[in-house]
């Protein structure tokens, strides 16, 4: 597999751990397991994602996530355990994958694999807290399966074609960057037309 192909691997599965970090832990975990994903060798402890055992968890793990995430402020209670939990999952599956071998590159994908995934994190759960808002609960049961059904294309999308993942999770990750700064932008605007009234 070729650097780019790594990257695109590394970069598409930290960043959607921030949404669906269950689901990333279980598939890439059976990826190693069917050799899809070469299991890292400079950090053996990693290897334990190819674990059966472990992906059964990450699975039943992601399960719940999915009906956590169709119920109205439950997701936002989920988002908000898993604000710490995220970006360490999105880390750690970035280091699994690209396995460098010199410390310092290993400090480096750990940092940015985190940081992609607490971007897409803020940006999911800034967005579904927005979501919230509304007082029926189809417009989050339908932001919800669009996460879904996006998180399960790119992964698919990184397992048989890495290189162009790598383009699609650049794209997402200006979309969550946008997000995220459009969230902001309203709370602070809707916070000065509270303290105005």
């Amino acid at each position: 597999m070729s650097a780019i192909e790594i990257i695109g691997l590394a970069a598409s599965f930290s960043l959607l751990a921030g949404w669906r970090l269950y689901a990333c832990v279980a598939i890439a975990g059976l990826a190693m397991h069917l050799d899809l994903i070469d299991a890292p060798s400079h950090i053996p402890s990693l290897e334990a994602l190819a674990n059966p055992w472990v992906i059964g968890f990450a699975s039943v793990g992601a399960l719940a996530e999915f009906f956590a995430d169709k119920v109205m402020w439950l997701d936002s209670l989920w988002d908000g355990i898993h604000t710490f939990i995220r970006p360490i999952g999105g880390a750690l599956l970035a280091l699994a994958i690209v396995d460098a071998s010199d410390p310092a590159w290993q400090i480096i994908v750990l940092l940015l694999g985190g940081s992609a995934a607490l971007l897409s994190h803020g940006a999911k759960s800034g967005t579904r807290a927005l979501v919230n808002t509304s007082p029926e609960p189809f417009s989050n049961i339908a932001v919800s399966t669009a996460e879904d059904v996006v998180t399960l294309g790119a992964l698919w999308l990184a397992l048989t074609h890495p290189a162009i993942a790598l383009i699609a999770a650049l794209a997402l990750l200006a979309i969550c960057a946008f997000l995220v700064a459009a969230t902001w932008n309203l709370v602070t605007k809707l916070r000065r037309w509270i303290s105005s009234n």
